[in-house]
C-alpha cells in the first residue's frame, strides 16, 4: 500500500472555485466512509479548512486511487469533475509526506507560519479515528506532522513570518497600521461562535473595542462567548470587554445598524450578510458624534463566503474577504527562517520514510521468530519421544540451550535487515527473507493485521 493525497487550496484554485467546493462537517465524514469503500483506499483521512480541501488515503494502485479520489472530492463537493480537474494537484509517497509536513509548518498557508493549521489537522485525525477510516499509515502520518508542526514553531522563528488569518484580515483592515489603535473604541459585531469566530471576538477585546456584540444561530454558545470574554477569561491582560452581549442571527440587520466593523465567519451555505442590508445598515444607522461620517468594516473568513461580493463596490463598506487576504498574502515577505523550516521539513520526510520501511519488515521478522520457536517447540517434543528417561531439569536445560542456539543465530541477521530496511529501496529485503526462509504469506499477513488492529483504536495516539 502506499501513500496518496489528492486535493485543491488558494494555490491551486481560485477563491470562487474552492468557496464552491468547500465541505461541511456532515459531508467530510460520508466521504470517508465512500472513500474507505472504494476499492484501492484501505485508509482515508481529510483535511479541510478555508482556503484547503485535501483526500489522503493508502492505496495500492496509483492511478485507479487518483481517478477515485478526485471523483470522491467531485461528488462530495458538488463541483463537476470536469470543472475541478484542472485545479487538483497529486502528491504520492515521500512527495505527500513532504506536503503534509509543509501544510503543518505553515509553509502552505495563506499567511505563512500560522498556527491554526494544527488545530485543523489534529481535527482531521480525530475525526478518521472516530470514523475507524485512519490506520497505521495515516495514524503515524498525522501524529508525526502535528510533532513536525510543533517543532517548527519552537525551533525557529516562523511564528514571525506571519499571524493568523484573524489577525493578517484586521491588518489588513487597518491598512497595516496596529490593529490596537484602529480598533480602539469600536463597536464590533461577530456572526459566528466557531474556533474562527471565537478568535477574532478575542483579539478584537484584547484590541480594546468598546463594545462586543456575539451572533450566532444558537445563541448558548454565543452567550458563554460573550460571557468568557466579557469577565476578561479570553482576552487575559486587557481587562474585561464593555457591555459584551449576544445575541440571535435573526438581530444582525439591526446590530449592523450600531456598529463600527464586522467580522463573520459561519458554516452556513448561503450569504448570512447582503449588499442590500449593508446598504441599510448605513443609511439607516443612528448618527454618533464619534463618526459623523458613518463608515463600515467588514472581515469575511467563511468559505463559503458570508458577505456578498457586491459589498466591494459599497462607498464606505471595506470588505476584506478570502480572496483579498490572497492577494495581499502574496507580496507578504518571507522571513529568513522559512529556509530552517523547510530543512527541518525534509529532515522529518527522511525520518519518517525510514520508520516505515522498517516498520514494513516487522511483520517479517515476527513470522520468522515463530516459525524458528514452532521448530524448537517441535524437536523439543521430538527428543521426549526419543529420550523418556531425561528428568525434568535436564530437558529444561536442553530446550534453553536449543532455543539460545537459535536466538543467537537469528540476532545479526534480524538486527541488520531492519537497518537496512530503513534505508531507500530497502523493502525488498522483506521478500528476501520470506524467500529464503520459506515463510508462509499467510502467516507474514496474519501478524500485520493483528498489528494493524490495534492502531485503528479511536482513542490511540490522541495529541
Amino acid at each position: 500500500m502506499s501513500l496518496l493525497v489528492v486535493g485543491l487550496s488558494h494555490r491551486s484554485a481560485p477563491v470562487s472555485v474552492l468557496e464552491r467546493a468547500s465541505l461541511a462537517a456532515e459531508s467530510q465524514g460520508k466521504l470517508l466512509q465512500d472513500a474507505l469503500a472504494a476499492e484501492p483506499a484501505a485508509e482515508a483521512a481529510v483535511l479541510a479548512t478555508c482556503n484547503r480541501i485535501e483526500l489522503y488515503a493508502d492505496v495500492d494502485k496509483f492511478h485507479a486511487g487518483v481517478a477515485e479520489l478526485s471523483t470522491l472530492l467531485s461528488v462530495h463537493s458538488g463541483v463537476c469533475l470536469e470543472e475541478l480537474t484542472p485545479y487538483l494537484y497529486v502528491h504520492y509517497e515521500d512527495r505527500a509526506v513532504h506536503h503534509l509536513f509543509s501544510v503543518a509548518c505553515g509553509l502552505d498557508s495563506m499567511v505563512v507560519g500560522e498556527g491554526q493549521i494544527l488545530g485543523q489537522i489534529k481535527d482531521a485525525l480525530a475525526l478518521g479515528q472516530e470514523l475507524h477510516t485512519a490506520g497505521r499509515l495515516l495514524n503515524d502520518l498525522f501524529q508525526q506532522a502535528l510533532r513536525v508542526g510543533k517543532r517548527a514553531h519552537s525551533e525557529t522563528g516562523i511564528d514571525r513570518a506571519g499571524q493568523s488569518l484573524v489577525t493578517f484580515g484586521l491588518e489588513q483592515l487597518a491598512d497595516g497600521g496596529p490593529v490596537e489603535e484602529w480598533a480602539a473604541g469600536k463597536r464590533a459585531l461577530v456572526i459566528g461562535a466557531g474556533s474562527m469566530s471565537s478568535l477574532a471576538a478575542t483579539t478584537l477585546a484584547r484590541a480594546g473595542v468598546a463594545e462586543l456584540v456575539i451572533a450566532n444561530r444558537t445563541v448558548d454558545r454565543a452567550e458563554r462567548l460573550a460571557t468568557a470574554l466579557a469577565t476578561g477569561q479570553l482576552a487575559a491582560g486587557s481587562g474585561p470587554v464593555l457591555r459584551g452581549r449576544a445575541v440571535p442571527m435573526e438581530s444582525v440587520d439591526d446590530e449592523l445598524a450600531g456598529a463600527d466593523l464586522v467580522v463573520s465567519c459561519t458554516g452556513a451555505t448561503g450569504l448570512v450578510l447582503t449588499a442590500g442590508a449593508l446598504l441599510t445598515a448605513l443609511t439607516d444607522g443612528p448618527e454618533r458624534a464619534d463618526r459623523p461620517e458613518r463608515r463600515l468594516d467588514v472581515l469575511d473568513l467563511a468559505m463559503p463566503r458570508d458577505v456578498d461580493a457586491a459589498a466591494h463596490r459599497i462607498d464606505r463598506v471595506r470588505l476584506v474577504d478570502i480572496e483579498t487576504l490572497a492577494e495581499a498574502s502574496a507580496d507578504a515577505p518571507m522571513a529568513a527562517d522559512v529556509d530552517r523550516v523547510r530543512a527541518i521539513v525534509s529532515e522529518e520526510v527522511g525520518a519518517f520514510g525510514a520508520a516505515q520501511r522498517a516498520a514494513h519488515i516487522t511483520p517479517t521478522v515476527v513470522a520468522l521468530r515463530t516459525m524458528a520457536a514452532d521448530v524448537v517447540a517441535s524437536e523439543i517434543a521430538r527428543l521426549d519421544g526419543r529420550l523418556p528417561d531425561l528428568d525434568d531439569k535436564q530437558r529444561a536445560e536442553i530446550a534453553q540451550t536449543v532455543r539460545r542456539v537459535v536466538d543467537k543465530l537469528l540476532h545479526a541477521p534480524t538486527v541488520r535487515v531492519k537497518e537496512l530496511a530503513g534505508e531507500p529501496g530497502g523493502a525488498g529485503y522483506a521478500d528476501a527473507l520470506r524467500e529464503l526462509f520459506d515463510l508462509d504469506p499467510q502467516a507474514v499477513a496474519a501478524v500485520s493485521r493483528a498489528d494493524s488492529s490495534t492502531t485503528n483504536d479511536p482513542n490511540r495516539g490522541r495529541s
